[in-house]
């Protein structure tokens, strides 16, 4: 006896929502490593203008400096409430709304002439979109879309900040001489502009991605009691200090030194190419020993290249350090799902990662303020790379610590 055979149209429609299905999570994929891209080249503009800004103005860099530093306090504070948010709302309207506000803040950056402008377009507007459009909301939904292997998607869409980094960086690095350091910043909103009909196509409208996911675990609050979630606080705010000090000041840093403005610049970018390979490097070695041994690795790297540049400051030595370093700059990112999965559960993902993603910001506007000021007391960086020599020392073995801590058990996610 024959089997009733399915109508063409059913059988077409039934084929398309399984490819649907299948491309689903690579089309999010794609907007997120889209929305980093351009978010990356637009974050670390800061680092190729600080020079060309404070010297046509005559400020401090500790005023300048100050701008930077309020915009990874509030980019933190957006960051937590995106996370919170990514629990709760359509990623679609979250990461869009996100980056119409960066548009608009790094295009009010090319009409500064005062501080307090710098401080207003970048450390407010701009922190604003920065932390809604950030690595935290897009993390929550490739953790959502690639349950199988999270450790590898979220370094794969990280290293979009890294690409957009050497790639944006890079042609900015080259064009600044002739087009001026106001119009990068135009150029940089156009950017953000130009991909938001791109993300309401490819981002998802629902409230939930996945519903079947697991959603047991700790909350903010019961976290907070926890012995591990306050070691993970301290290794992500030595992070934060690491990083966007050297973001900010290496190229100042680099021309102090005697390096010519545009290889400085270019030192930059090759930073966001050494940094993708450290992602992938570290997606990979996350899925098969975990975060805790990762971020390990990390900060022993930042250790040695400390050290080094602590001792010798040569053009061979800095370009040494920023490339090193600079795989070593996103490693961290993709490790924030994973430590909160692993330790506290699903159920407060966004909410949790988010605030650990605050505090690594916080604490950067710390490290790329405290940097300026210790330059302009002591006109060098030298007592800025004794400090952080020391607080990756206590990473590192902060990290080895965590690797040892006991993670949350079923039945205890369970029972939350």
């Amino acid at each position: 006896m024959m089997r009733p055979q399915l109508p063409a149209s059913r059988k077409v429609g039934a084929v398309n929502s399984l490819i649907s299905r299948a491309m689903r999570p690579r089309i999010i994929f794609a907007a997120g490593f889209l929305i980093l891209f351009v978010g990356g080249g637009a974050r670390y503009a800061i680092g190729l203008t600080f020079k060309p800004m404070v010297t046509e103005f005559g400020w401090h860099r500790g005023e300048l400096g100050l701008a930077v530093g309020a915009y990874l306090v509030v980019s933190a504070l957006a960051t937590y409430l995106a996370g919170h948010f990514a629990d709760r709302m359509s990623p679609r309207l979250l990461l869009n709304a996100g980056v119409l506000i960066s548009a608009l803040g790094i295009g009010l950056m090319s009409l500064v002439t005062q501080p307090w402008q710098a401080l207003l377009f970048y450390g407010v507007v701009f922190a604003i979109g920065s932390g809604f459009a950030s690595l935290t909301p897009v993390g929550v939904i490739i953790a959502s879309a690639f349950p199988a292997r999270t450790g590898f998607a979220n370094a794969a869409v990280i290293s979009g900040t890294s690409v957009g980094q050497l790639v944006i960086i890079a042609a900015l690095a080259t064009l600044l001489v002739d087009i001026g350091w106001s119009s990068v910043f135009v150029w940089l909103a156009i950017a953000h502009l130009a991909i938001i009909p791109i993300l309401f196509a490819a981002l998802p409208s629902g409230r939930r991605l996945y519903a079947g996911l697991a959603r047991g675990g700790l909350r903010l609050a019961e976290a907070l009691r926890t012995r591990q979630f306050w070691m993970l606080l301290v290794i992500y705010a030595i992070c934060g200090l690491d990083d966007f000090f050297v973001a900010t000041h290496v190229v100042a840093f680099a021309q102090d030194r005697g390096v010519e403005a545009l290889l400085a610049g270019q030192l930059l970018a090759l930073m966001g190419l050494t940094g993708a390979i450290g992602l992938m490097i570290s997606g990979l070695l996350s899925d098969l020993v975990g975060p805790a041994w990762t971020a390990a690795l990390s900060f022993g790297t930042r250790v040695a290249v400390f050290g080094l540049i602590a001792v010798d400051q040569s053009t061979s030595s800095i370009a040494i350090f920023a490339l090193l370093f600079g795989a070593t700059f996103l490693v961290t990112a993709p490790l924030v799902v994973l430590f909160v999965r692993d330790n506290f559960g699903m159920i407060e993902l966004g909410a949790l990662s988010g605030f650990v993603t605050m505090v690594h910001q916080i604490f950067g506007g710390l490290g790329a303020y405290g940097g300026a000021v210790i330059f302009d007391a002591t006109g060098t960086y030298d007592a800025a790379f004794l400090i952080l020599l020391v607080a990756s020392c206590l990473a590192f073995a902060l990290s080895l610590m965590l690797q040892r801590q006991p993670r949350l058990t079923q039945s205890e996610s369970a029972k939350s």
